[in-house]
Protein backbone atom coordinates (compact mmCIF):
# COMPACT_ATOMS: atom_id res chain seq x y z
CA UNK A 1 0.00 0.00 0.00
CA UNK A 2 1.92 3.41 -1.07
CA UNK A 3 1.55 5.71 1.70
CA UNK A 4 2.83 8.78 -0.81
CA UNK A 5 0.65 11.43 -1.94
CA UNK A 6 -0.41 10.95 -5.53
CA UNK A 7 -3.13 12.63 -7.75
CA UNK A 8 -6.16 10.41 -8.39
CA UNK A 9 -7.43 11.76 -11.54
CA UNK A 10 -11.12 10.09 -10.57
CA UNK A 11 -11.39 11.92 -7.44
CA UNK A 12 -13.91 14.59 -7.73
CA UNK A 13 -14.91 15.20 -4.25
CA UNK A 14 -14.17 15.31 -1.16
CA UNK A 15 -15.40 14.41 2.34
CA UNK A 16 -14.27 16.14 5.50
CA UNK A 17 -13.96 14.91 8.81
CA UNK A 18 -14.33 17.65 11.64
CA UNK A 19 -12.18 16.97 14.85
CA UNK A 20 -8.72 15.68 14.47
CA UNK A 21 -9.10 16.83 10.61
CA UNK A 22 -9.85 20.46 9.82
CA UNK A 23 -10.25 21.62 13.53
CA UNK A 24 -7.98 20.80 16.53
CA UNK A 25 -10.67 20.48 19.33
CA UNK A 26 -8.90 18.18 22.01
CA UNK A 27 -8.40 21.24 24.06
CA UNK A 28 -12.09 22.41 23.90
CA UNK A 29 -13.56 19.06 24.13
CA UNK A 30 -11.35 17.38 27.10
CA UNK A 31 -11.69 20.95 28.95
CA UNK A 32 -15.62 20.70 28.59
CA UNK A 33 -15.72 16.68 29.60
CA UNK A 34 -13.57 17.40 32.38
CA UNK A 35 -15.29 20.32 33.79
CA UNK A 36 -18.87 17.94 33.82
CA UNK A 37 -16.62 14.97 35.62
CA UNK A 38 -15.45 17.65 38.46
CA UNK A 39 -19.41 18.91 38.67
CA UNK A 40 -20.15 15.33 39.77
CA UNK A 41 -17.11 14.52 41.64
CA UNK A 42 -15.46 12.61 39.22
CA UNK A 43 -11.49 12.16 38.76
CA UNK A 44 -10.78 14.11 35.52
CA UNK A 45 -8.36 13.06 32.98
CA UNK A 46 -5.11 14.62 31.17
CA UNK A 47 -6.26 16.07 27.61
CA UNK A 48 -4.13 14.03 25.74
CA UNK A 49 -6.20 11.21 26.70
CA UNK A 50 -9.20 12.57 24.93
CA UNK A 51 -7.59 11.92 21.82
CA UNK A 52 -8.70 8.51 22.25
CA UNK A 53 -12.30 8.87 24.20
CA UNK A 54 -12.98 11.30 20.89
CA UNK A 55 -14.20 10.02 17.69
CA UNK A 56 -17.70 8.03 18.27
CA UNK A 57 -20.02 10.70 19.60
CA UNK A 58 -21.08 12.11 22.59
CA UNK A 59 -22.47 9.67 24.27
CA UNK A 60 -19.74 7.26 23.86
CA UNK A 61 -17.24 9.74 24.91
CA UNK A 62 -19.15 10.34 27.80
CA UNK A 63 -18.83 6.37 28.85
CA UNK A 64 -15.13 5.71 28.18
CA UNK A 65 -14.48 9.37 30.19
CA UNK A 66 -17.06 7.99 33.01
CA UNK A 67 -15.04 5.16 35.94
CA UNK A 68 -16.25 2.10 35.37
CA UNK A 69 -18.28 2.45 38.46
CA UNK A 70 -20.71 4.84 36.93
CA UNK A 71 -21.71 3.34 33.73
CA UNK A 72 -25.58 2.91 34.25
CA UNK A 73 -28.43 4.53 31.81
CA UNK A 74 -28.86 7.27 34.34
CA UNK A 75 -25.28 8.28 35.33
CA UNK A 76 -24.31 8.21 31.54
CA UNK A 77 -27.79 10.59 30.64
CA UNK A 78 -26.81 13.21 33.41
CA UNK A 79 -23.53 13.20 32.74
CA UNK A 80 -24.37 13.72 29.09
CA UNK A 81 -27.02 16.48 29.89
CA UNK A 82 -24.48 18.47 32.41
CA UNK A 83 -21.63 18.04 29.06
CA UNK A 84 -23.79 19.08 26.42
CA UNK A 85 -25.13 22.33 28.40
CA UNK A 86 -21.64 22.82 29.11
CA UNK A 87 -20.21 22.89 25.40
CA UNK A 88 -23.50 25.05 24.33
CA UNK A 89 -21.73 27.71 25.55
CA UNK A 90 -17.85 26.43 24.97
CA UNK A 91 -17.63 24.76 21.84
CA UNK A 92 -15.35 27.95 20.31
CA UNK A 93 -13.02 27.90 22.96
CA UNK A 94 -9.63 27.30 22.79
CA UNK A 95 -10.22 25.32 19.06
CA UNK A 96 -7.81 25.97 16.25
CA UNK A 97 -7.67 25.17 12.42
CA UNK A 98 -5.09 23.30 11.64
CA UNK A 99 -2.29 25.19 9.53
CA UNK A 100 -2.78 25.11 5.74
CA UNK A 101 -6.79 23.23 5.61
CA UNK A 102 -8.01 27.12 4.64
CA UNK A 103 -5.77 26.97 1.88
CA UNK A 104 -6.33 23.87 0.63
CA UNK A 105 -9.94 24.67 1.16
CA UNK A 106 -9.36 27.58 -1.06
CA UNK A 107 -7.57 25.51 -3.41
CA UNK A 108 -10.37 22.60 -3.86
CA UNK A 109 -13.14 25.38 -4.53
CA UNK A 110 -10.97 27.53 -7.32
CA UNK A 111 -10.31 23.42 -8.99
CA UNK A 112 -14.28 23.13 -8.28
CA UNK A 113 -13.87 20.23 -5.85
CA UNK A 114 -17.18 19.17 -4.23
CA UNK A 115 -16.30 19.37 -0.27
CA UNK A 116 -18.65 18.47 2.69
CA UNK A 117 -17.84 17.62 6.17
CA UNK A 118 -19.10 14.47 8.10
CA UNK A 119 -18.94 14.37 11.29
CA UNK A 120 -20.13 12.29 14.50
CA UNK A 121 -20.23 15.28 16.53
CA UNK A 122 -23.93 16.68 16.96
CA UNK A 123 -25.02 17.88 14.10
CA UNK A 124 -26.02 21.67 15.89
CA UNK A 125 -22.28 21.52 16.83
CA UNK A 126 -21.10 20.69 13.38
CA UNK A 127 -23.11 23.25 11.21
CA UNK A 128 -21.40 25.62 14.18
CA UNK A 129 -18.29 25.10 13.81
CA UNK A 130 -18.13 25.07 10.47
CA UNK A 131 -19.75 28.48 10.09
CA UNK A 132 -17.78 30.25 12.59
CA UNK A 133 -14.36 28.85 11.75
CA UNK A 134 -14.76 28.90 7.64
CA UNK A 135 -17.00 32.05 7.07
CA UNK A 136 -15.59 32.09 3.71
CA UNK A 137 -15.87 28.50 2.21
CA UNK A 138 -18.47 26.90 0.67
CA UNK A 139 -19.23 23.56 1.57
CA UNK A 140 -21.66 21.28 -0.66
CA UNK A 141 -23.24 19.74 2.79
CA UNK A 142 -22.00 20.25 6.53
CA UNK A 143 -23.57 16.98 8.20
CA UNK A 144 -23.33 15.94 11.69
CA UNK A 145 -24.79 12.87 13.43
CA UNK A 146 -28.48 13.29 13.52
CA UNK A 147 -31.55 10.64 14.01
CA UNK A 148 -31.22 10.43 10.20
CA UNK A 149 -27.50 10.16 9.85
CA UNK A 150 -26.17 7.28 12.32
CA UNK A 151 -22.67 7.58 13.81
CA UNK A 152 -19.57 6.37 11.35
CA UNK A 153 -18.19 3.73 10.48
CA UNK A 154 -21.86 3.40 9.49
CA UNK A 155 -21.87 4.60 6.24
CA UNK A 156 -24.78 6.23 5.71
CA UNK A 157 -23.82 9.45 5.73
CA UNK A 158 -21.21 9.20 3.32
CA UNK A 159 -23.53 7.85 0.82
CA UNK A 160 -25.84 10.40 1.14
CA UNK A 161 -23.18 12.97 0.48
CA UNK A 162 -22.09 10.82 -2.77
CA UNK A 163 -25.77 11.58 -4.13
CA UNK A 164 -25.68 14.96 -3.16
CA UNK A 165 -22.63 15.30 -4.89
CA UNK A 166 -24.13 13.38 -7.73
CA UNK A 167 -20.97 11.61 -7.87
CA UNK A 168 -20.63 7.73 -7.75
CA UNK A 169 -18.90 6.85 -4.05
CA UNK A 170 -15.62 5.36 -6.20
CA UNK A 171 -15.39 9.51 -7.41
CA UNK A 172 -14.77 10.74 -3.90
CA UNK A 173 -12.21 11.11 -0.90
CA UNK A 174 -13.17 10.12 2.27
CA UNK A 175 -10.23 12.38 5.09
CA UNK A 176 -10.12 11.44 8.51
CA UNK A 177 -7.75 10.87 11.40
CA UNK A 178 -8.84 7.53 12.99
CA UNK A 179 -9.86 3.84 12.37
CA UNK A 180 -13.83 4.80 12.29
CA UNK A 181 -13.13 7.27 9.14
CA UNK A 182 -11.27 4.89 7.19
CA UNK A 183 -13.94 2.17 7.72
CA UNK A 184 -16.60 4.22 6.76
CA UNK A 185 -14.80 5.24 3.53
CA UNK A 186 -14.06 1.50 2.46
CA UNK A 187 -18.20 0.91 3.55
CA UNK A 188 -19.10 3.67 1.37
CA UNK A 189 -16.92 2.24 -1.47
CA UNK A 190 -14.81 5.44 -1.53
CA UNK A 191 -10.93 6.46 -1.40
CA UNK A 192 -9.21 6.14 2.39
CA UNK A 193 -7.31 8.79 3.43
CA UNK A 194 -5.77 8.96 6.40
CA UNK A 195 -4.45 12.35 8.32
CA UNK A 196 -1.31 12.03 10.27
CA UNK A 197 -1.59 15.44 12.00
CA UNK A 198 -4.84 14.66 13.94
CA UNK A 199 -5.63 12.77 16.99
CA UNK A 200 -4.68 9.09 16.70
CA UNK A 201 -1.31 7.48 15.22
CA UNK A 202 -0.12 6.34 11.74
CA UNK A 203 -0.64 2.54 12.32
CA UNK A 204 -4.30 2.74 13.50
CA UNK A 205 -5.32 4.38 10.06
CA UNK A 206 -2.80 1.78 8.58
CA UNK A 207 -4.34 -1.53 10.17
CA UNK A 208 -8.09 0.31 9.24
CA UNK A 209 -6.77 -0.28 5.22
CA UNK A 210 -6.35 3.51 4.72
CA UNK A 211 -5.29 3.29 0.87
CA UNK A 212 -3.13 6.80 1.49
CA UNK A 213 -1.63 8.90 4.13
CA UNK A 214 -0.77 11.90 4.48
CA UNK A 215 1.29 14.01 6.81
CA UNK A 216 0.22 17.68 6.35
CA UNK A 217 -3.42 19.47 5.10
CA UNK A 218 -1.32 21.38 1.91
CA UNK A 219 -1.33 17.34 0.40
CA UNK A 220 -5.46 17.33 0.24
CA UNK A 221 -5.23 19.36 -3.24
CA UNK A 222 -2.86 17.08 -4.61
CA UNK A 223 -5.34 14.01 -4.49
CA UNK A 224 -7.99 15.50 -7.34
CA UNK A 225 -8.27 15.37 -10.54
CA UNK A 226 -8.30 19.20 -11.06
CA UNK A 227 -4.35 19.70 -9.14
CA UNK A 228 -2.39 22.32 -10.87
Amino acid sequence: MSMTMQSNPTLKGIIFDLDGTLLNTLHSVGSSHNRMLAQLNYPSHPINAYRYFIGNGARMCISRCLPSSAQSEEIINNALEIQQADYQTSWHRDVTVYPGVNESLARLKENTTKIAVLSNKDHRFTTQCIHFFFPNTEFELIQGHSPDVPHKPDPTGAISIARHFQLDPEEIALIGDSAMDIETALAANMYAVGALWGFRDRQELIDAGANELISEPGQIVTLTAGNH
